[in-house]
């Protein structure tokens, strides 16, 4: 029995500046410097986001010391922003105005800590919650701006299309954020318009969707599974009640949350907008704020019985989610907080910010507040802010004395296979040696890609679990899948337990035996990824392509092989049961999430931005992998020679050999010639029929060398006297088509 783990280990040495390492490495601090030519940016900036909300070009930023002109800078927050403040937070759009990116971070969010002393709630929080549900990576920055220091920022990922393509492998579904007051998700009738406020939508259609959501909540709460990720739902409630985050769903404001539907037709809760937790925001509802001892003393079950909340309300009406919901906290409270966990993490958070603080000239309290927040309250004015254990080391010992948390769960003990590897097709028996529950299930799924369902196992002696009554429960199942994750959940009439007790988030993995093709047995030999005149497909569609080869002797077969943008999830598309590629023959798939009886269509399209292909398998056997660079339209990125060389960029050969021959052949009616080749260098270039408009170089990487305009010309030179020796691919545009000449500099 594996066990998939998503959770944490934290080893914290002296803060650092990174240069190399991730941008959200937790040990570390960023520098991030912002250069603005107007003298006046802040006015400039403060008029924005009391206006239009635009974005400020600035001359340039730079993040660890990588520069990127002419980036989009803007203030965000709601109560955190004030003309007033002297720090306010920032949003920083790398690729508003410029297509370019940090280790293909695009967005980032700045949080200036208004009123948090400590600094170090927003970064723990996100942290921790990770170990329960997907959520934003975080850590600290030292901000300069035109040369001063600005102060420390909690730098938190931003939650965009990248963010979810790579934790729900899609991201043009429908995407909703509750950043307003009064995103309550209550229905409010049929028709989509009456969910245009408060609401804003991040994608290009969902209105509908949203509103179905909602429909469901209130009136088709039996089928909620099919239309909400309920699991993921109940960790956030959980995790907002356990540690007082109130500037949430779960607060008066009711927002600081994005929901995004998912491939499987689901909504997916993400957390988001953290610093107000731990006793920050104090507001559970339109009544006076908390105080600290009505936080420590919250009730686990707050808004259980209020129809202002129907995500909570309706969920924990249903008495196998509010045991599920109840079994989550026991375990966000036992392993951060009754352990003392929070509070060691809190001081390894303020070593590594310790010292940025310090020097923080902006900073909203004291130095000394800011060390005693930990666990001393801090009055900044009417602000009361209580200091994490005092607030934390009370609500643990509450909660664990509550009805909810006294009820006796079940205890689950040794869970077994009838075969640990078992054959793909072939059916297994799951038991499970269980005490103390009137139910028992196992919830399972083939694919990262797949939701869990759940089966319900069986104590008497008909299903694998040996004798009737014995205390060990069993479920026949078919293993149909190139992978298979489970986990148990059993209950009683008063509780619930799940293994592994982060279920499921996290879940075990059963290893399952299938005949695979090696590396090398099929190759990727062409992918066009941008396609606006070159091939269509059987619908008459211009689509994304991808060609595979067979260099091999005899036929591959490509049974449970998967497809993949993201080699880190291999189970993005699997080809077709029976799929066989001849010997050296071609197979081209589309990647336009099209549909045709006679040819094969992915479900994603590739980036022209450049991005990952990969083929593999579930068990984690890679059999090609390519990252190729940003694409232009109608040239292909193939293998040369063919099947086997590297890869260049070459005029697209659809479902046939590459050959660099054919971008020698005489393109545009013999009229370009490129001379002299081999060459020291210097390189002339002769057109007799057409002006060229645009003149692009590449190496063999697809690395761009140089790109400059010609002026329509037809007789010009270029220069590559300061690149190395080796082969090089020449691109040259005009009105009539483009030509892609190999180049050749020898010194």
């Amino acid at each position: 029995m594996q066990k998939t783990a998503l959770s944490l280990l934290l080893i914290f040495h002296s803060p650092l500046f990174i240069f190399s390492q991730n941008f959200y490495a937790i040990d570390t601090i960023q520098k991030i410097e912002i250069s603005f030519t107007q003298s006046n940016w802040d006015y400039i900036l403060d008029t924005a986001k009391q206006g239009s909300d635009s974005y400020t070009l600035s001359q340039w930023v730079k993040i660890n010391g990588v520069q990127f002109d002419s980036a989009g800078v803007k203030y965000k927050g709601n109560s955190s922003y004030n003309p007033n403040n002297a720090k306010n937070p920032l949003h920083i759009e790398l690729d508003h105005f410029k297509n370019q990116s940090y280790q293909g971070y695009k967005d980032i969010k700045l949080s200036n800590s208004y009123h948090e002393p400590s600094f170090v709630r927003e970064v723990m929080l996100y942290n921790m919650f990770q170990k329960y549900a997907d959520a934003s990576l975080s850590n600290f920055a030292q901000v300069y701006i035109n040369g001063q220091y600005w102060g420390v920022y909690t730098n938190v990922e931003a939650v965009t299309n990248t963010f979810l393509k790579d934790r729900f492998f899609s991201n043009n579904n429908t995407f909703v954020f509750g950043d307003n007051g009064g995103c309550d998700l209550r229905y409010k009738g049929n028709d989509s318009t009456f969910y245009y406020s408060p609401y804003t939508l991040k994608s290009t259609y969902g209105w509908a969707d949203l509103m179905h959501l909602c429909d469901s909540l209130k009136n088709n709460i039996a089928g909620i599974e099919n239309i909400l990720d309920v699991d993921r739902t109940l960790w956030l409630h959980a995790y907002t009640n356990a540690t007082v985050t109130l500037d949430s769903y779960l607060g008066n404001s009711k927002h600081n949350y994005y929901i995004y539907e998912d491939h499987n037709g689901r909504f997916n809760p993400i957390i988001w907008d953290l610093n107000g937790g731990l006793g920050v925001f104090n507001k559970a509802d339109m009544s006076s704020g908390y105080t600290t001892a009505q936080m420590q003393n919250m009730t686990p079950l707050l808004h259980a019985n209020d129809s202002m909340w129907p995500l909570v309300k309706n969920l924990l009406a249903i008495p196998i989610y509010k045991r599920m919901y109840i079994a989550h906290m026991k375990t966000i409270m036992s392993e951060n907080f009754s352990n003392n966990y929070y509070s060691t993490f809190a001081q390894q958070l303020q070593a590594v910010v310790d010292t940025a603080v310090l020097s923080d000239p902006k900073k909203f309290d004291t130095y000394a507040n800011f060390l005693s927040n930990l666990n001393n309250t801090v009055v900044e004015g009417p602000k009361i802010i209580p200091g994490i254990t005092e607030l934390m080391s009370v609500r643990n010992t509450y909660l664990n004395s509550t009805p909810e948390f006294q009820q006796v769960a079940p205890v689950i003990g040794t869970i077994t296979q009838s075969d640990t590897f078992p054959l793909i097709n072939t059916n297994i028996f799951f038991t499970a040696a269980v005490s103390n529950a009137s139910s028992v299930y196992l919830g399972m799924r083939y694919s990262v890609m797949d939701r869990f369902v759940r089966k319900q196992m069986y104590d008497d002696g008909l299903h694998g679990d040996g004798a009737a009554a014995d205390g060990v429960y069993g479920v026949s199942v078919s293993v149909s899948g190139q992978e298979f994750h489970y986990y148990i959940y059993a209950e009683n009439s008063n509780a619930g337990i799940f293994s592994p007790a982060r279920a499921e988030h996290e879940h075990y993995k059963l290893n399952i035996k299938y005949a695979i093709l090696s590396p090398g047995q099929i190759v990727i030999n062409e992918i066009l990824a941008v396609n606006t005149t070159t091939n269509q497909n059987a619908n008459g569609v211009y689509g994304d392509w991808i060609e595979f080869f067979n260099p091999t002797s005899g036929p591959a077969t490509l049974n449970y092989l998967d497809l993949s943008d993201n080699g880190s999830n291999m189970s993005k598309w699997q080809f077709p049961y029976g799929t066989v590629i001849p010997t050296q023959g071609y197979l081209v798939v589309w990647a336009d999430k099209d549909t045709s009886s006679s040819e094969l269509h992915c479900s994603f399209s590739f980036s022209g931005a450049g991005e990952q292909a990969a083929i593999g398998y579930a068990n984690g056997t890679v059999v090609d992998s390519i990252t190729f660079p940003v694409q232009t339209a109608n040239v292909s990125w193939g293998r040369y020679p063919n099947g086997s060389g590297p890869f260049v960029a070459m005029p697209p050969t659809f479902n046939a050999a590459n050959t660099i021959a054919g971008v020698e052949e005489e393109l545009f009616q013999n009229s370009i010639y490129v001379y002299p080749s081999p060459s020291s260098g210097k390189f002339m270039v002769q057109s007799f029929k057409f002006k060229v408009s645009e003149l692009e170089v590449r190496n063999v990487m697809g690395q761009m060398i140089c790109r400059n305009s010609p002026s329509g010309t037809s007789t010009f030179s270029f220069d590559l006297s300061d690149q190395p020796n080796g082969v090089y691919f020449l691109t040259l545009r005009s009105a009539e088509g483009a030509a892609v000449k190999k180049l050749v500099v020898q010194k």
